[in-house]
């Protein structure tokens, strides 16, 4: 007969990456899959266990009989916030919103979780808004400033992951707000808030909370110093909705990205803008990205990016000085300066500028950061401005990717960028050369197709 114990569950040692979720059955110093040291820990693991088959809650419908209203988009009041998620919230789905310290998370969270309280019309809803971080007078003093208050706003302070669910049992919402799901630690479970066992227990059962109550949730999660989500990516995989919250300290321009959606697209981004009254949606923010001169300015160029499915107008500054050390410095801010050195090598190979012993300085306006190859062109032209001391014409703006062999490649969306620029007000337009040719043109807009950066600097210069 066979054993009690080889009936049952087996428990056994492995060791668990508290990052990635890796493991191993031995212990190792530095994790294999994601490369970090000293993440590697002690657990109890579970062989041989197997799940029997149990009664079904409800039966399993043909598709063409489910009803897909149960999944309709509610919107949450955000313009931005429902451009980026597709529509709005979708009722049980769980939303993941990750982004560093100070951008702005929780007052985002907060403003939209007023506005789904307050409802539409005489349709208020309830609204639990769960915080690990802070007590529930700070978050009072904040939803005072930037006016985002709400009578079936339920507000709580817990770390706890019962009380925080017999919370959610005792005032039912429909639209849970947990700030941050790394704060809140279960006492069944070992381990340390934010460590992967805890992390892994509180979203199963926040998740299933939601599933089973078709209640919107939205986790505000940490991030690493490379951008990351901090703590396992087990988290990534279980929510529905990813959403990265980005922008710099000095400045009040927030982008929201969707990283994973599966209600939605994945190409859009949303912006606001940070001030103490709080989180404001900006529904036109090219005119952000470009300086206000009266005159053109020698070392600046104009181009158009396209941030997911949005074209944004963003200016390009130049600065070249002659260098007082043998090795020339090369400075970029809001680009990525591996893509500006090849750039100025391309420059000094192919175009015949001469940038050995100079120092460059590269840098965006507004502190977007630019990291399309659209904005090449601009960086070339801006580059050899500022060499020249020749401003570019007034009102124009150059876009195209520029490759090691001078030639300047085509890039997606040549004629919704000249659109968008001519409905800001520039008149002039240096584009790559395509077979589709740059399509119709808006009234006032005059364009010049280029093949090579030689071609595009004699046509300037």
């Amino acid at each position: 007969m066979a054993s009690k114990t080889s009936r049952g569950s087996k428990p056994s040692t492995a060791y668990t990456c508290t990052e990635c979720g890796w493991s191993t059955v031995k212990w190792v110093g530095r994790c294999p899959e994601c490369q970090s040291w000293g993440t590697v820990e002690e657990t109890a693991a579970t062989v041989g266990r197997t799940t029997a088959a149990a009664k079904v809650r409800a039966p399993a419908l043909p598709i063409a009989e489910v009803d897909a209203r149960a999944a309709d988009y509610v919107a949450t009041g955000v313009g931005e916030l429902d451009r980026v998620l597709g529509g709005g919230l979708v009722p049980g789905a769980v939303l993941l919103l990750a982004g560093e310290p100070g951008v702005g998370k929780s007052s985002l969270l907060l403003d939209v979780a007023a506005r789904a309280a307050r409802g539409s019309g005489d349709a208020p809803r309830k609204v639990l808004y769960v915080t690990g971080e802070e007590s529930a007078a700070q978050v009072k003093l904040r939803a005072e400033r930037i006016s985002a208050h709400a009578d079936t706003l339920h507000l709580t302070a817990e770390t706890d992951l019962s009380q925080a669910l017999g919370h959610v049992e005792a005032v039912s919402p429909s639209l849970l707000v947990v700030d941050s799901v790394q704060t809140l630690a279960s006492t069944e479970v070992d381990g340390s808030a934010g460590g992967f066992s805890q992390v892994r227990e509180v979203a199963s059962s926040l998740i299933r909370a939601a599933k089973e109550r078709d209640m919107t949730t939205l986790l505000v999660g940490h991030v690493t110093k490379d951008g990351s989500i901090a703590g396992p990516r087990l988290l990534e995989h279980l929510v529905d909705v990813v959403l990265h919250f980005e922008g710099e300290r000095h400045s009040r321009l927030r982008l929201l990205r969707a990283v994973k959606n599966r209600y939605g697209p994945t190409d859009e981004v949303g912006c606001f803008d940070l001030s103490d009254t709080g989180i404001v949606e900006i529904t036109d923010p090219s005119g952000l990205f470009v300086s206000r001169t009266r005159e053109p300015v020698p070392g600046t160029c104009v181009c158009v990016t396209l941030e997911g499915r949005r074209p944004l107008v963003a200016e390009v500054q130049a600065l070249v000085a002659e260098s007082p050390t043998a090795q020339p410095r090369r400075a970029t801010s809001g680009m990525d300066g591996a893509r500006v050195s090849m750039i100025l090598a391309v420059l000094q190979q192919r175009a015949g500028m001469s940038l050995s012993k100079e120092d460059a300085y590269v840098a965006t306006v507004g502190g977007v950061r630019l990291s399309e190859p659209a904005a090449d062109l601009a960086v070339a032209l801006a580059v050899a401005s500022a060499k020249t001391n020749t401003p570019l014409r007034e009102r124009m703006i150059a876009f195209g990717e520029v490759g090691l062999a001078g030639e300047v490649r085509p890039v997606p969306g040549i004629s919704r960028r000249i659109q968008e620029a001519a409905r800001i007000g520039f008149t002039h337009a240096i584009v790559p050369a395509s077979p589709d040719g740059p399509g119709t043109l808006p009234p006032g807009m005059a364009v010049k197709e280029v093949s090579t950066l030689s071609e595009a600097m004699q046509l300037l210069f």
